[in-house]
């Protein structure tokens, strides 16, 4: 059934792989191997190519949306300590740069050669300016929660599941007992309020508002 939750294994770039291949991968490409690197581009890819699908990036945005997330991945790959992070944090970044491209584009005005004169285009840089925040503030949390304790994190991101799991499910899956959760994820909660990732994404700007 189309509603029920899509096991790990249905999801191309979570396959072919364990966590502990890709961590070596990841630790091999910080050595310099450009194998364990090209077998990391290889791997997630597909999952690059359709973000930019879905927000209709193609031809020479797609490449430079593609080229800029593997360089923000080669600045960032001291920072990413568990694989099972790598997915979310590159379509985070993925989509950041989507909404940069679209940004960029929605500020220029068509014009016909023939007449020089300007098209009406309707004026979405208010809502293409509140996704681009909002990915900011996504990328933002994605490093909190790269600073937290892999079990708080696991944690964290199993009780934001959509569909939500039940509590025995979270048990399971995370070994941490029923009881437990709650404290567990009120502890989790403060610790991720004093990373330093969240305390740059709650500072005010200069303006004296908040990111």
């Amino acid at each position: 059934m189309e509603s029920e939750r899509r096991a790990p294994s249905d999801v191309p770039w979570l396959t072919g792989g364990t966590d502990t291949d890709v961590a070596t991968l990841v630790d091999e490409a910080r050595g310099g191997s450009q194998t364990a690197w090209d077998q990391l581009v290889e791997r997630y890819l597909p999952l690059v190519t359709s973000l930019m699908r879905r927000y209709r990036v193609t031809g020479a945005d797609a490449d430079d949306v593609n080229q800029t997330v593997w360089l923000r991945l080669v600045e960032h790959l001291d920072r990413i300590d568990d694989p099972r992070a790598l997915p979310g944090w590159l379509s985070t970044v993925t989509r950041h740069e989507c909404f940069r491209i679209r940004q960029t584009r929605g500020r220029s005005v068509p014009t016909d050669p023939q007449t020089t004169t300007t098209f009406d285009r309707p004026d979405h840089a208010p809502d293409l300016l509140a996704e681009l925040l909002a990915a900011e503030r996504h990328t933002a949390l994605v490093d909190a929660l790269l600073e937290l304790p892999a079990q708080r994190r696991d944690l964290l991101l199993l009780l934001t599941e959509d569909p939500p799991l039940t509590y025995a499910e979270i048990s399971e899956r995370s070994g941490i007992p029923i009881g437990s959760i709650g404290p567990t994820r009120a502890r989790a909660l403060q610790q991720l309020r004093r990373t330093r990732a969240f305390r740059r994404l709650t500072s005010p700007d200069p303006d004296g508002s908040h990111r």
